[in-house]
């Protein structure tokens, strides 16, 4: 019987800056497919000279692209790596012995992220362990899930060690726009699933995630880093309620609230 065949897949918009990096790291798998949303930048370009399968869709959420990834692949195996993720030669070595001894129907790896040029140990950012290698004949995504999808997998699953390196935010502008984004769409799921805003949760749900961020998942490790982030965190868990309570007082149509302006200067390391 032939090996096990393994689809790398990115999906892409206007990633121009972080692709080429990542596609390279990638050539030892079987198959490279970038699934592109509508790129504008040198996008495209980039991924067809690095010989990557282009294919396009129109973005809506990430549980819908990733379930369009996992339909277009040509493998048996996907691999899903974001554009700043970065896959070392071990990791691709353990993805591919993986794959071929058949023990697993999908596989978490742990990621290693990297914020404002530094590795976050604590606070939850390490081993942030991701379902990203998938029997594709067995797997499929929860399409109610607009943020931080996860696959669905008919079998067993288990866990590789080597990480997926992640340069997640070099800034803290980056890092703002990011939470603010998946603040709405945290908004969109709850809503649809029945909630409703409550003014008390807008000082509990943020006090709740800097204790969670900071003290339960040991962000203190990571000194004025890990206080950053689970203050911003916090915030951002602030943000989705006052969507939540905004969209309650309104006429039922839905508006993501304005936010103010990001600041300029990154956050030194």
């Amino acid at each position: 019987m032939s090996a096990p065949t393994i689809s790398a897949v990115v999906l892409t918009g206007d990633v121009e800056r972080h692709l080429a990096a990542c596609l390279r790291c990638l050539a030892w798998a079987d198959e490279v497919m970038v699934l592109d949303q509508g790129s504008h930048d040198q996008t495209i370009a980039i991924a067809e000279a690095a010989g990557a399968r282009v294919e396009r869709r129109p973005f809506d959420d990430f549980a819908h692209q990733r379930q369009a990834a996992l339909e277009r692949a040509r493998g048996d195996w996907v691999l899903f790596v974001d554009d700043d993720e970065r896959v070392s030669a071990g990791l691709a070595a353990e993805a591919r012995a993986a794959v071929t001894s058949g023990a697993a129907a999908g596989y978490w790896i742990p990621r290693r992220n990297y914020i404002w040029g530094r590795w976050i140990r604590g606070g939850g950012w390490f081993p942030d362990a991701q379902l990203r290698l998938l029997r594709r004949a067995r797997a499929c995504y929860d399409l109610d899930g607009l943020v931080h999808e996860v696959a669905r997998v008919d079998g067993e699953l288990a866990a590789l060690r080597c990480a997926i390196v992640h340069y997640n935010y070099e800034t803290l502008g980056q890092f703002l726009r990011k939470q603010r984004r998946y603040a709405v769409l945290d908004a969109r799921m709850r809503l649809a699933r029945g909630e409703r805003g409550r003014g008390r949760r807008l000082l509990s749900m943020p006090t709740r995630e800097l204790w969670r961020r900071y003290v339960q998942l040991d962000g203190r490790r990571d000194g004025l880093h890990g206080a950053a982030l689970a203050a911003l965190t916090a915030l951002a868990a602030a943000d989705t309620q006052r969507q939540l309570l905004a969209r309650g007082l309104g006429d039922g149509a839905w508006r993501p609230q304005p936010s103010a302006p990001d600041p300029q200067p990154p956050l030194s390391t």
